[in-house]
């Protein structure tokens, strides 16, 4: 992993800044101190805490926060409220508990998980709601925690992190560590996601080639667990190797959300101080074609091209990391075909490599379309609506996934298009994306994230508008997804080039045996030769098996 130095000077800014630490300062490699007098302009002392935040609600250490619980009303059916929190992300969803509770503090979801357990409700709990399936709206879940209150960033100095807690959105997060301290992390390009389960499931983005997956920068998390007792308490684990509770920081360096309790602060830092330096602008190269031109032996060299160049361009310390590219080809009847890649645009001769990825890509064919333009970063990262699926008011979509370790084979390449032009998808795509890089630069035990060698994840999806075509879409991209990966069983078994899957992009038909008919569990394509020991730290953790759903880990 690389060193990150040179960043900016650390303050505390805007209308969102409440409180700034008794000595300043910066997580180490990260910038040059700041004298107190800075800290105390920007946003005024609270000298017994060390913590600067930044965000719509105030955070201090667990032990300054201990008896700050406050009123936690319950939210039931018939309620506006009620129904105006009730929905995620994905419209195909919608739950029915008999409670909804809003929390604003750690020691509020220790309360209201220990009410919920002690009354004998099943427990989800959602931050920013874009869980792919119906962990947060199963008809089981009896209590909804809803942490979007619980939304503060900041830096600790106590601990020498920065931190996040679950209900920031990934845009409060780039926003707030970029103009209050000059650095980033590598997370996902849609700022409306929630931290709290992006993170927990590894979180990955346009700057993970250069600097791996956001868990490689977790320093610690407080996480409410529930004991054999049936009590819910806080506790903290850090990477730390005398830390007692390290497995349970591990188990959060990409085993998901929903697993072993419920996240109510992440600390971020560096193993070499610090975190990445953000990016001053961002330059973005795409390319059009049209489906026009296209038969099914160009399809597959397009395909393979993009893989190619993943192929040979992927080392941990390759020049070419600091590019990410996104290949996106629409169903026939979507027209269009989009290249997309994304870099800081202050790297040495970026545009000649970004010139030479995008020429090697589009071999033999004839853009409709092309544009490259710098924005500055934040901008790209924190706009409202980008890379969000669907329609703002009516969005239902099925996603599956797969890593890649290397091109799609021929006999994929087929699958691919001959769904890609049949009847029925037209709302539907299927997206290559760029990894690899620093995130193939730590070893598969150091984290929860098993694959490590793969250069690409494979995206499929549908994205649809009404309730009646859910039939339709879902057949679409379940064949779609079987057919591409008929030789192992319908899903993306581990070998030569399949690495199983992401499991941010859940997927509950890994766990139906109607489409999965491989000998390999849906817990296994996702943790790998990890999920023993997740199973270990579940059972440890998570005794009663209080957070649970259709892909949780199960205890060993």
């Amino acid at each position: 992993m690389k060193d990150f130095g040179g960043g900016r000077a650390a303050r505390a800014t805007g209308a969102g800044a409440r409180e700034a630490g008794a000595n300043g300062g910066l997580a180490g490699g990260v910038g040059g101190r700041v004298s107190r007098r800075a800290l105390l302009a920007g946003a005024g002392a609270v000298a017994a805490t060390g913590v600067v935040v930044q965000g719509q609600a105030a955070a201090q250490p667990s032990a300054a926060r201990a008896g700050q619980a406050g009123s936690l009303p319950r939210i039931v059916p018939g309620e506006a409220r009620y129904e105006n929190l009730l929905r995620g992300n994905n419209f195909r969803f919608v739950g029915q508990p008999d409670e909804i509770r809003v929390v604003t503090s750690a020691e509020q979801v220790v309360r209201a998980v220990d009410e919920a357990v002690r009354a004998g409700r099943r427990v989800a709990v959602r931050s920013g709601g874009h869980c792919f399936e119906d962990f947060t709206a199963s008809a089981e879940v009896r209590s909804l925690i809803d942490l979007n209150a619980l939304n503060a960033v900041g830096y600790d100095e106590r601990r020498k992190a920065f931190f996040v807690e679950p209900g920031a959105t990934l845009g409060q997060v780039y926003r707030v560590l970029g103009a209050g301290w000059g650095v980033t992390v590598p997370g996902g390009g849609c700022p409306e996601v929630g931290a709290g389960g992006h993170f927990a499931g590894g979180g990955y983005g346009p700057l993970s080639r250069r600097y791996g997956a956001v868990v490689d920068h977790l320093y610690g998390v407080e996480v409410v667990v529930v004991g054999r007792d049936g009590r819910a308490r806080l506790v903290t684990a850090t990477r730390e190797a005398g830390d007692p509770n390290r497995e349970l920081w591990w188990a959060h360096t990409g085993g998901g959300g929903g697993n072993f309790g419920v996240v109510t602060r992440y600390w971020l830092r560096s193993p070499q101080g610090g975190l990445p330096p953000l990016p001053q602008a961002m330059v973005q190269h795409v390319t059009f074609w049209d489906w026009g031109q296209l038969s099914e032996e160009k399809l597959t060299r397009l395909l393979k091209n993009f893989g190619g160049w993943h192929e040979r361009n992927s080392a941990p310390d390759t020049p070419h990391n600091g590019l990410y590219g996104v290949l996106e080809v629409k169903h026939q009847a979507g027209g269009v075909v989009m290249l997309s890649v994304q870099a800081d645009a202050d790297l040495p001769g970026i545009d000649g490599l970004m010139d030479e990825m995008v020429s090697e890509v589009g071999e033999g064919l004839t853009p409709v379309f092309e544009l490259r333009k710098a924005v500055p970063w934040l901008h790209k990262m924190t706009w409202p609506g980008t890379g969000e699926p669907g329609d703002v008011l009516t969005r239902r979509y099925k996603i599956k996934a797969g890593y890649l370790k290397k091109a799609f084979t021929d006999a994929q390449c087929t699958a691919l298009w001959r769904n890609l032009t049949k009847d029925g998808g037209a709302q539907g795509s299927v997206l290559l994306i760029g990894y690899g890089g620093q995130a193939n630069a730590v070893q598969p035990q150091d984290t929860a994230i098993a694959q490590r060698d793969v250069v690409m994840k494979a995206v499929y999806q549908a994205v649809w508008s009404e309730e009646q075509e859910d039939a339709g879409n879902l057949a679409w991209v379940r064949g779609l997804y079987r057919d591409v990966y008929a030789e192992t069983g319908g899903v993306p078994v581990p070998n030569d080039v399949n690495d199983g899957s992401y499991i941010n992009y859940a997927d509950a038909d890994l766990a139906d045996p109607k489409w999965n008919t491989s000998t390999t569990t849906a817990q296994t394509l996702y943790y790998k030769e990890n999920y023993p020991r997740l199973q270990r730290i579940k059972a440890k953790w998570d005794p009663r098996t209080v957070f649970r759903h259709s892909l949780s880990i199960q205890p060993g």
